[in-house]
């Protein structure tokens, strides 16, 4: 188990790096970081506190997956938010 967590950390962290490194190329227009998340959602704060200093270099949407018209988010995500999709792509969660 405790293999599969630090695999799972470094996966992680090499998504959130590629991220970083795809925010950082310059595009005329700007990706589409989609964030599933409810409220409260410690995790997810942490995420976009994160984020911050990169937002000018993406449109970030919020998915509160609570919210009945988003069922079909809530049923995929309901144990693993923070997820992130960039520009209608998985990218990770957690």
């Amino acid at each position: 188990m405790l293999w599969f967590q630090g695999n799972s950390r470094q996966l992680a962290k090499h998504s959130f790096q590629l991220l970083l490194r795809n925010l950082s190329a310059s595009k005329t227009v700007l990706p589409v970081l989609t964030l599933s998340t409810k409220d409260p959602c410690p995790l997810c704060d942490e995420a976009k506190e994160v984020l911050e200093p990169y937002k000018n270099r993406f449109i970030l949407q919020e998915v509160d997956i609570t919210l009945p018209e988003n069922s079909a988010w809530y049923d995929r995500y309901k144990f693993d938010i923070p997820s992130f999709h960039l520009s209608g792509q998985f990218l990770m969660m957690h």
